[in-house]
């Protein structure tokens, strides 16, 4: 469960406008170990990215379907993958 992972996770619902980008960057660093980042798309979902140890993708994944993430999140969609490399810590796009 320790191995290196990559999360894609796309979250639907009031997620835009509302600091979630930047609490998603707070909480992904706070777990530690985490590179990627969170960004806004045009439909108004947010895309969050993070690669890092599996158990620390699979908390930040909690955390985005918890509900004390900021605004209303109505789902998320995410898939696994093998990490990229390639980012420099977790940025707000």
């Amino acid at each position: 469960m320790n191995e290196d992972a990559r999360l894609t996770a796309w979250v639907r619902g009031r997620v835009q406008g509302v600091g979630f980008r930047w609490f998603t960057r707070a909480n992904a660093l706070e777990i530690g170990k985490l590179t990627g980042f969170a960004l806004n798309l045009e439909d108004g979902r947010v895309q969050v990215v993070a690669e890092g140890p599996s158990e620390n993708c699979h908390r930040l994944l909690e955390w985005l379907r918890s509900g004390d993430t900021p605004g209303t999140v109505d789902g998320v969609t995410e898939i696994w993958d093998a990490p990229r490399g390639g980012y420099d810590g977790f940025a707000i796009r």
